[in-house]
């Protein structure tokens, strides 16, 4: 039994992802086959008798643990489907192998025991919309209190770092003292890092490697970043590389845009993503980081697969770490724990008041709702995630009214009408084209425009006083200038009793102030992560690729 339960899961193989495998292995091996031999010792065959076949499957509606309350089995229904294929596939294979004709009986669970499955994934789809519903509004509180911590861990290392060892100093209303490396207490892994610098709490005597925990500080940042920008899976971020980043060169402009290649963690298919500003301002940053532990260059390392059990070539990977005296790959259970932590300090509850807990694959589902509705077709959201069909994508969207979905589906039989149906399969070039170059129509005189793609302006063009403006650092002194100018033009109208005038002009000044100030802010936390001016990503150009 165990040679046919290997086989059989050798030929199904090639076809799943590794994720898929091991629930089907779970299920097969543990849920099924070990729980008939436990019950029922001396059995070698799959030609299970009724009473057999009736009590696994009356045992399976429950997960039983030693010295605890039977629980119900929330996975029954695809433990059934997976055995009932199991048995089906070995018959039909038995017509094409004779190899197989020995294990070849009729299944145990009939088709109406498996009634229930459509139930079952709408219930999990349900709870996977609701996710989306109460994670969603919550991530720019997640953000900014990643980003304020990092903050506020750099400025703490600055300050420590200025300080003598001995010598006390005052942080934010806090008095520290530094700490030579023979008074350290903690005596964690880093404590033989060179740069490391030890700080004591004046007040709890507690003690900090601030090193350490602005390096945490700066991951966490870093990792919840690229997620929501770019919407890869968990594997998918940790395989990044230098090498990833490659520009393209648009054959109509000649501009060059960045691109950063996904190798895919599920199917074959590799995919392009287009780097928009924050997430290229993120990358810098990193890459940015790692030459300057290395002297100007990204360390290689190589990368162990708890998949395939091997270890990759050395390469320029981004999402790396100084651990003691060497670099290795943010491992998943680093990335998980940078992410617990930066949640806690949230301190992010739901509508109960329970602690609202973040997946890397939450902040995939946020990406694929904010594309589809800032206007996104789906077939080209489905290409971006990686997503062999578009139903899968739309099941993340099913978050929206259900009129949605209808007017989409509406939409695309109207067009399927005129058109051949292959056409929607995948984007076509027209399409992929227009959305590469959608941005160059959004540019303004002080930046960009920011509104979804494909979305009319519906602040008739008063781009001062709308949101979706960013501004360029360059235009700087051109937007002090605008304000300059309100500022003496409000003057004239109160001079000249013009109150309405005034009114209008407040508005437009109050808006370009906050302007100046976030622009202001952008660029103080450039400069803060080491980027006086562009950073050379080491981006190859491509022409013409397609």
């Amino acid at each position: 039994m165990r040679d046919v339960l290997v086989r059989y899961l050798e030929e199904r193989r090639p076809s799943l992802d590794y994720t898929s495998l091991q629930h089907l292995a779970s299920r097969l091996v543990g849920a099924f086959w070990a729980d008939i031999e436990k019950h029922h010792p001396g059995i070698d065959t799959l030609d299970l008798p009724t009473e057999v076949a009736e009590a696994w499957k009356e045992r399976i509606r429950f997960i039983t643990r030693e010295g605890k309350e039977p629980i119900p089995r929330q996975t029954r229904t695809a433990v059934l489907t997976g055995v009932r294929a199991f048995y089906l596939d070995i018959q039909q294979w038995a017509l094409e192998d004779p190899s197989w004709a020995a294990w070849a009986f009729p299944s145990p669970v009939r088709k109406a025991d498996t009634g229930g499955f459509t139930k079952v994934k709408k219930k999990v789809r349900a709870k996977m919309h609701q996710r989306v519903r109460e994670r969603l509004p919550r991530l720019p509180e997640l953000v900014d209190t990643t980003e304020a911590h990092h903050s506020t861990q750099k400025r703490l290392l600055a300050t420590a770092q200025a300080t003598d060892v001995g010598e006390i100093f005052d942080h934010e209303g806090r008095r520290y003292r530094r700490l030579s490396r023979r008074e350290d207490r903690t005596k964690t892994r880093f404590q033989y890092r060179p740069e490391m610098v030890l700080i004591e709490d004046m007040v709890t005597a507690e003690q900090f490697d601030v090193t350490r925990d602005e390096d945490e500080a700066f991951w966490a940042w870093a990792i919840i970043e690229t997620l929501r920008h770019t919407g890869v899976r968990l594997e998918e971020l940790l395989e990044i590389t230098h090498l990833a980043l490659v520009s393209y060169q648009l054959p109509d402009t000649g501009e060059i845009v960045p691109l950063l290649q996904i190798i895919p963690s599920k199917g074959n298919e590799e995919r392009l993503l287009l780097v928009g500003p924050e997430l290229a301002s993120v990358l810098a940053t990193v890459i940015t980081r790692l030459r300057g532990d290395n002297a100007g260059t990204i360390p290689l390392v190589a990368r162990y697969d708890y998949h395939e059990l091997v270890t990759g070539p050395p390469l320029p990977h981004l999402f790396q770490r100084r651990i003691g005296w060497k670099h290795d790959v943010i491992s998943t259970n680093t990335l998980y724990q940078l992410l617990n932590d930066t949640l806690a300090r949230a301190a992010l509850t739901d509508q109960t008041g329970e602690p609202l807990h973040f997946t890397p694959h939450d902040f995939r589902r946020n990406f694929a709702t904010e594309a589809v509705a800032g206007g996104l077709p789906v077939h080209i959201a489905a290409r971006l995630l990686g997503h062999t069909s578009t139903s899968t994508t739309e099941a993340y969207l099913a978050v929206f009214q259900e009129d949605l979905i209808r007017s989409y589906r509406a939409f695309l039989d109207q067009r399927r009408a005129a058109r051949p149906a292959e056409e929607y399969r995948e984007p076509t070039t027209d399409e992929w084209r227009e959305f590469q170059e959608h941005f160059h129509t959004r540019k303004l005189e002080l930046g960009d425009c920011a509104r979804p793609y494909g979305t009319p302006c519906q602040h008739e063009h008063s781009c001062l006083r709308c949101p979706m403006l960013r501004v360029s650092p360059r235009q700087r002194p051109r937007l002090i200038e605008i304000i300059r100018n309100l500022a003496e033009r409000i003057a004239e109208a109160q001079t000249n009793g013009w109150l309405g005038e005034v009114q209008g002009l407040q508005v437009s000044l109050t808006k370009a102030n906050e302007k100046l100030t976030a622009l202001d802010r952008s660029l103080e936390r450039a400069r803060g992560n080491g980027m006086s001016g562009p950073t050379d990503l080491g981006m190859p150009v491509i022409p013409g690729r397609r």
